[in-house]
Parts: C-alpha cells; sequence; structure tokens
C-alpha cells in the first residue's frame, strides 16, 4: 500500500480482503460440513451460507483491527 494513504482506507481495506478471505474459507468450510452431518435438503443452503456470512465477518473485523493497530506504525 501507498505510504500516504489513510488509516481509515487502510482498516477497510483491511476488512475487506479479511471478508473476502473468510467468505471463501466459510463457504468450502461449510460445504463440507453440510455434507459431513447429512444436513437435509434446503437447510444445506441455509447452513451454508450461515457459515459463509459469520467466517466472512469475524475474519474482516479481526483483519481489520489488525490493521488499525498496525496503521500508526512506521518502519
Amino acid at each position: 500500500m501507498a505510504r500516504n494513504e489513510s488509516c481509515l482506507a487502510r482498516v477497510g481495506a483491511g476488512a475487506v480482503i479479511g471478508g473476502a478471505v473468510g467468505g471463501a474459507v466459510g463457504a468450502c468450510y461449510g460445504t463440507f460440513e453440510a455434507f459431513r452431518y447429512r444436513i437435509p435438503g434446503l437447510l444445506k443452503i441455509r447452513y451454508i451460507g450461515q457459515t459463509t456470512v459469520g467466517s466472512a465477518a469475524i475474519f474482516g473485523l479481526f483483519l481489520g483491527a489488525g490493521s488499525l493497530i498496525h496503521c500508526g506504525k512506521s518502519y
């Protein structure tokens, strides 16, 4: 990232990247768990969606918080 970029932009970018990575991992994990536990019918879609959104939210939050902590440091 550019050195003169604002802290808010870095935190936002970290949250977006974290959400994307967390969503991808959550979708893979949710699909695996739905088939592993033999969740019936359309409940699979609901379970995969819940896992995807939950994972994206948590990972985005933590990556955004990490970007905020890291924002004030200059190397």
